[in-house]
């Protein structure tokens, strides 16, 4: 029960920084605190760094286009000093993800054993329901990715930004996407809420959009290049269908 409290203490500032500082994204953004948000990871794939979700002691909740994880690395601020590094046991992308298409940008990692719970590593549990979150929401993203779309190197530290939902049809329009990709009603648009730019980059891909203190979608894709205002990030919804596949991989995985 105090930690629950503590959580939501801590959380609660995160939000509050980033609203003192308008306009406060990964790129150019806020470093945090890695005891706000004990479940991210930093996951090393075939084609670079993505993020990932700690959604039980032994399971990471990624985007299926991040391929071939080799470790998992928790419990940092800097890259240099993960408090844990994880093997892979096995790798489940949802069924059925379509890189073209962008959907179902979903993965589930199981690790070779369970981590260590500590002030810096704790799972973030799973609602049983997620609300789809409405145009004009506030919500989180955070990650190692890129700070400046012409940078080569990732961010040392985590980085935590305020981004706001847009309306999916605003979102397919000729303005931004105009339908590629189709934004469905299984994807999350969130981006600049019409000031300066607010996006998630190269490197953040896998990791949480936090909403009211959930997580709602994983980093999927976006404008390239990353920060611009009519190309916001596009996050994979936890709907209620993919709650669904969640729980039952999980379970189906249980003793392998």
């Amino acid at each position: 029960m105090l930690w629950s409290m503590a959580v939501g203490f801590f959380f609660g500032a995160v939000l509050l920084i980033l609203e003192s500082c308008y306009g406060a994204e990964i790129i150019n953004g806020n470093a945090v605190d890695p005891r706000l948000m004990p479940y991210m990871t930093l996951l090393e794939t075939s084609k670079g760094p993505c993020g990932g979700t700690l959604i039980d002691p032994q399971w990471v909740l990624t985007a299926a286009h991040c391929v071939q994880v080799k470790k998992v690395q928790l419990g940092m601020h800097s890259i240099k000093q993960p408090e844990q590094v994880q093997g892979i046991k096995t790798s489940v992308p949802h069924p059925c993800f379509n890189e073209h298409e962008k959907v179902n940008d979903l993965m589930l990692l199981k690790l070779k054993k369970r981590v260590k719970e500590t002030d810096l590593v704790k799972p973030l549990r799973l609602s049983e329901t997620i609300t789809d979150p409405p145009a004009g929401r506030r919500c989180l993203v955070a990650g190692w990715g890129l700070t400046d779309s012409s940078s080569k190197k990732i961010s040392d530290v985590l980085m935590a930004a305020n981004v706001t939902v847009i309306d999916r049809r605003k979102c397919n329009s000729e303005k931004y996407y105009n339908y590629n990709p189709v934004i469905t009603l299984n994807m999350i648009c969130a981006g600049s809420d019409g000031g300066k730019p607010a996006d998630t980059c190269k490197g953040d891909s896998g990791g949480p959009l936090m909403c009211d203190n959930k997580l709602v979608g994983v980093t999927s894709s976006g404008g390239n290049p990353c920060g611009q205002i009519h190309k916001p990030g596009v996050y994979s919804f936890l709907s209620k269908a993919q709650l669904a596949w969640i729980n039952k991989t999980m379970k189906k995985y249980h003793e392998i």
